[in-house]
């Protein structure tokens, strides 16, 4: 990898994972419905008015069913799902649960693409799966039911991710990824606006808020996403996606630094746990005695 791949990763990673940061300080405030819509809605309009800038046909006539469907699993779900958790959890806590999604990509692989489920990827999965339930049940130092339901909205968060991947390599392998990155969360927005009646923000918001839906919006959406794609252009997508090893390390220094958050050890071991599984099911590692485990 180029040294500028590996700088564009690294400031992916330390974007992405500062995502949760903004969630946590505009979700309790605005709700996590219109936080969402927020970063949809801002985020797409920014890549709308960048690609049409340069001139790019977006196709959006062409394929808007599959950019609802995509904007669906891979915005409206998700960006819901963490704003709520992130009213009740810490970022540093999230961000660690949001590196599970390569191994229910792997999963629903298995199940949908007919990928098989080798040893050194069943291996990954449990060692992941443990990771989660490490995190899930100890992370916290009063665990109670609403900090579970927080948890398992993470985790759908991240299945989310991974039936739009499934569901892009499957129907979708010839969009184009600036249409996709820019429909998709504009389709985000049209799904999550007739619903924003149902949970109205808490107060109005303050200048830390607007500044954080911004950031998740231009920051976290817009640029990130240009970053992304050029990284999957230039080094592939199994490369591009090691980004999920680097977010979490990116999400607890923010964390702790600016919102004075506190990371446990069995936070980090179930963190170690969770990339290691990553790590075996890209097969970027393979177990000593896996001599037949492709």
């Amino acid at each position: 990898m180029k040294a500028i791949d590996l700088t564009r990763l690294f400031i992916l990673a330390a974007i992405w994972g500062a995502s949760f940061l903004f969630f946590r300080v505009a979700a309790p405030v605005l709700g996590p419905l219109v936080t969402a819509e927020s970063r949809a809605l801002i985020g797409g309009l920014a890549l709308l008015i960048y690609y049409r800038t340069a001139g790019i046909d977006l196709e959006f006539k062409s394929h808007w069913r599959a950019y609802l469907i995509i904007g669906t699993l891979n915005s409206a779900l998700p960006f819901s799902l963490f704003a709520f958790a992130s009213i009740y959890l810490s970022a540093s806590y999230a961000v660690i649960l949001n590196a599970s999604a390569p191994l229910w990509g792997a999963v629903f692989s298995a199940l949908w693409l007919g990928e098989r489920l080798t040893m050194r990827k069943s291996l990954g999965l449990l060692t992941g799966v443990a990771g989660v339930a490490l995190v899930m049940r100890l992370g916290v130092p009063e665990p109670t039911p609403m900090l579970a339901w927080a948890s398992g909205a993470c985790i759908l968060g991240t299945m989310c991710y991974s039936l739009a991947g499934i569901y892009m390599r499957k129907y979708s392998v010839k969009l184009k990824p600036q249409g996709l990155a820019t429909c998709s969360l504009l389709g985000a927005a049209v799904v999550i606006l007739p619903l924003l009646p149902l949970v109205p923000p808490n107060s109005p918001p303050t200048p830390a808020v607007i500044l954080s839906v911004l950031a998740l919006s231009l920051l976290c959406s817009t640029v990130a996403f240009v970053i992304y794609f050029r990284l999957l252009a230039d080094v592939g997508p199994t490369r591009a996606l090691t980004v999920s090893f680097l977010m979490p390390a990116f999400g607890m220094i923010w964390g702790a630094l600016l919102l004075d958050e506190h990371v446990t050890l069995v936070m980090l071991a179930g963190c170690a746990l969770i990339l290691l599984g990553t790590a075996l099911v890209f097969g970027l590692l393979r177990p000593p005695s896996g001599r037949g485990a492709p």
